[in-house]
């Protein structure tokens, strides 16, 4: 899968307690069914043997799609499991560190909150960010101030490499994301814990075909 025709326009950050009844892995199916182009698996929470378990599995059902599968923080696992990338925050891993390990055909992925953040992103050695959390969220505890769509749309005229919005986007948040400059919307809740996953991820889809053209 090569990491420069990565889709990120809508990219699903997989959360244990949200997906507690549906499951991770057949939650992540169902929204590649409906649009999402791209996985994180995400569970801080779980043991270290718990999440390498689910991102085997995960890889298994997202290969026969041909979606990347990325591991947020754990290089080990993603190195076990031959996952296609890695997504680190301001406080993980050195994002060199992470690249010098991964090799250069991987993805490796960055969390941005702020303008000195997005001045230090080094595109031979970042090949996304993740800016935000745009809107407050519940399902990242620790996640920095809210940026706002104003601090988003500031935050993408400094961009070097193509950039997700993340945190507490909703279906009607898109045409203002879109319109930012943004390659993608990161979601959690949004697909995570709906009655319909599938559909959740659908909606999202066509709202980002319509408004990112």
């Amino acid at each position: 899968m090569l990491k420069k025709n990565c889709d990120y326009s809508v990219y699903l950050v997989l959360d244990p307690v949200l997906t507690e009844k549906v499951g991770m892995v057949k939650t992540a199916e169902l929204a590649i069914e409906g649009g999402a182009t791209i996985v994180q698996l995400r569970a801080p929470q779980w043991k270290k043997r718990h999440r390498y378990e689910c991102a085997l599995a995960l890889k298994d059902v997202l290969h026969a799609y041909q979606v990347p599968l990325i591991i947020d923080d754990d290089l080990d696992i993603a190195l076990a499991c031959n996952a296609d990338g890695v997504h680190v925050g301001q406080k993980d891993l050195p994002v060199h560190i992470v690249r010098k390990f991964l090799g250069p055909d991987k993805i490796v992925g960055l969390s941005i909150n702020n303008e000195q953040q997005m001045l230090a992103v080094d595109p031979s050695v970042v090949d996304y960010v993740g800016v935000g959390p745009v809107f407050s969220t519940t399902t990242k505890p620790d996640a920095e101030a809210a940026t706002g769509i104003d601090g988003l749309a500031k935050l993408m005229k400094l961009c070097p490499v193509p950039a997700v919005a993340i945190g507490g986007i909703k279906s009607h948040h898109i045409a203002e994301i879109a319109a930012t400059g943004v390659q993608g919307v990161a979601v959690v809740s949004a697909i995570c814990g709906q009655n319909d996953p599938l559909a959740s991820a659908r909606e999202l889809s066509e709202l980002w075909k319509r408004f990112s053209n």
